[in-house]
């Protein structure tokens, strides 16, 4: 069973995304420019809009044209689009803009000074319409007509995507048009790669919440000040964490009939002044910041385990317990997903099976191990990860004594418990073997029992780190 959603990520230590200039936050504004591509009648629809916009309860109208609805969004194309123009053109910062199709072909005139000044115009899909119970091959051939449509009215094809109101099918189906980026996530703070349609797809997540379309939800902002704390608050924190040296992206989502409105643009005109008052921080666009990321930190080819079929799982990681192929085998029939293609995801489905033996097998595992220094080293038949984790504590290099010694406890101890004496030697060194090979031999055979499964995990995960990331 393959789990699809990857709750690892970048896992607990992020890259240095590295930013132009040695930037600690890149930021990026993005512009939805979605007026006149709403659901309209006049538009082919069967129901009036009602998703953010300042109407409080808003709900479809089956069959009617909603006066008051179209005149929100109308405001945004008349009057909110133009504002918030003057305002990154004035303080010169690049913008993305997210253009649904037909919205653009109704405004020649706003595509026209987006444009002149030098905006990134991204696709934003067909429509901007719910997706998420649009046939495959129906929102296949909206987004092709977003395309063809998108390139004739702005001259060029987008590089970049993002739906918004996306069903599961639609990051796949728009990554095979091969564009540069993709944004239909909210799932981290910086870049990544994601193979989807079977190609290296760069994704550059969104944001809902630094975002104002919150002026229009239940627990939203209600004025421009609350709006730039929170975009301030958000900075102050991506900020910090670039200072220590973990550069982050911020995202900043708007809207012409939303923010564009007079008593809330001031807000973000203090956040923009805010953010430009400090040091390192890069203003992009999303093309610009997946042009650095995909030149910076390329995709990485390795061979995924939870893509694996299981004959090249069992002989990738069967000798990872020592003789014991059927842990890997078993651990195959888990729940695996991308969390699980690192060391320590790995080395937990493992170790799952493990722990679900019966005791029987277990010790079976224990009995497979080899004595420390003992005579299968001496003859050179360890297997190589065992021989590699011997010569890493120096115990291919003992003295008549220190062998001598080994020799004794190592007998003693399997003649007490039963198994040989097993511990990670990778974290030790040949003195903190000896001393705790003197402490765990006068263990009872239960806890060491306890102890010794609890080391063959450890040895696990770093013969896995040695191989995935």
């Amino acid at each position: 069973m393959r789990y699809p959603r990857d709750f690892r990520g970048h896992g607990p230590i992020p890259p240095d995304a590295r930013w132009p200039g040695g930037a600690r936050i890149a930021v990026s504004l993005v512009l939805n420019y979605e007026e006149g591509g709403e659901n309209c009648l006049l538009h082919g629809d069967a129901a009036s809009e009602a998703f953010l916009s300042e109407i409080v309860g808003a709900a479809p109208w089956p069959g009617q044209r909603h006066w008051n609805m179209e005149s929100i969004y109308d405001y945004g194309a008349r009057a909110g689009f133009w504002r918030l123009h003057r305002l990154f053109a004035g303080m010169g910062l690049p913008v993305t803009v997210f253009g649904v199709a037909t919205a653009l072909a109704r405004a020649p005139e706003q595509v026209a000074a987006m444009q002149a000044a030098g905006w990134e115009i991204a696709s934003h899909g067909l429509k901007w319409v719910e997706h998420k119970d649009m046939p495959e091959d129906e929102e296949r051939r909206q987004i092709a007509e977003a395309m063809r449509l998108h390139t004739e009215v702005t001259g060029a094809a987008p590089t970049g995507w993002y739906t918004g109101r996306c069903s599961v099918n639609t990051l796949r189906l728009v990554s095979e048009l091969g564009l540069g980026w993709v944004s239909d996530t909210y799932d981290d703070d910086l870049p990544y790669w994601s193979d989807l349609a079977g190609r290296d797809q760069l994704v550059i997540p969104y944001t809902l919440d630094a975002n104002d379309m919150r002026f229009a939800t239940a627990q939203g902002f209600n004025t421009g000040d609350q709006f730039f704390t929170y975009l301030k608050d958000s900075f102050d924190a991506l900020y910090a964490e670039g200072l220590a040296g973990q550069a982050r992206m911020m995202s900043v989502g708007l809207h012409c009939r939303l923010v564009g409105r007079p008593g809330r643009v001031v807000g973000l005109k203090r956040f923009l002044d805010y953010a430009r008052g400090h040091e390192g921080v890069w203003f992009a666009t999303r093309a610009q910041i997946a042009a650095h990321w995909a030149a910076t930190h390329p995709p990485v080819a390795f061979d995924r385990p939870s893509r694996m079929p299981r004959a090249a799982f069992v002989a990738r990681f069967g000798g990872i317990y020592e003789h014991s192929p059927w842990v890997a085998d078993r651990a195959f029939d888990l729940e695996l997903g991308p969390a699980h293609d690192s060391a320590v995801g790995l080395a937990n489905a493992l170790a799952r099976a493990f722990r679900a033996a019966t005791p029987e097998e277990r010790l079976a595992v224990l009995r497979a191990h080899p004595d420390l220094a003992g005579r299968l080293a001496q003859a050179r038949r360890l297997t190589g990860a065992s021989t590699a984790e011997q010569e890493s504590a120096g115990l291919d290099a003992l003295t008549d004594a220190e062998r001598a010694t080994f020799e004794r406890l190592n007998a003693d101890y399997a003649a007490r418990h039963g198994f040989p004496f097993i511990i990670a030697v990778r974290d030790h060194d040949k003195g903190g073997i000896l001393a705790a090979f003197h402490r765990r031999i006068a263990h009872d055979s239960t806890t060491e029992f306890a102890e010794a499964c609890a080391q063959v995990e450890r040895i696990a995960t770093l013969r896995l780190k040695d191989i995935l990331p």
